[in-house]
């Protein structure tokens, strides 16, 4: 197992690099902002859950396979700048009536659930992260390495989740101020879309 001072530090890292401004609290943030807090949430949720795929990668050797493969980390970082730009593409489309979450809700948050999950699921930069830096909190004394892989993963999404938690509350308390005008929705509109293809450029023209 880990030992507390190993735990203390990887904790203080994983937080401090959630802080960091990022593709994905850039994501919720602006997902927060535009439909509320609770899809912020939602946004994060997603998230975290395509950390438990990057975990379960570097924890059984997966990602190895991206890092040696120029082919692969190709392939899935066009794959994900591809779907940014979808996004980008339905933000700048979309009218303020349709950015607020009204009958719809329940099957927008499942949207949202799932946006999150592909876009971290489909940057290959997280699983070549995750290869680089959780092995160097792991000591091969202490038991078994992929079992402190998947424990330095699930400290990291904890993190993760706290930092991203105020990211959206954040996020959905400007909405709340944005939702009383429609030109401010419109503006907030083009800002996420904006984003979103800057987001893609980033990611597709991102080196190992």
């Amino acid at each position: 197992m880990l030992s507390v001072e190993t735990f203390s530090a990887f904790f203080l890292a994983s937080a401090l690099l959630a802080i960091a401004p990022g593709p994905d609290n850039v994501f919720v943030l602006t997902q927060s902002a535009l439909h509320g807090k609770l899809s912020g949430l939602v946004v994060m949720s997603g998230l975290c859950t395509g950390l438990l795929v990057h975990t379960g990668a570097v924890a059984f050797g997966v990602a190895v396979i991206f890092q040696a493969s120029a082919l692969a980390f190709t392939l899935l970082k066009v794959i994900g700048a591809g779907y940014l730009l979808y996004l980008a593409w339905q933000i700048f489309r979309a009218t303020p009536e349709r950015i607020r979450m009204n009958g719809n809700q329940q099957r927008d948050l499942g949207t949202l659930y799932r946006r999150g999950i592909i876009m971290n699921v489909t940057n290959p930069k997280v699983s070549i992260f995750f290869l680089a830096f959780l092995p160097q909190f792991a000591d091969p004394e202490r038991g078994s390495i992929s079992l402190q892989m998947v424990a330095l993963g699930g400290i990291f999404i904890v993190a993760t989740i706290l930092v991203f938690g105020v990211v959206a509350l954040i996020g959905g308390t400007l909405g709340d101020w944005l939702n009383r005008s429609e030109r401010a929705q419109r503006g907030m509109n083009w800002v996420a879309g904006t984003v979103f293809v800057g987001l893609a450029l980033k990611l597709v023209t991102a080196e190992k």
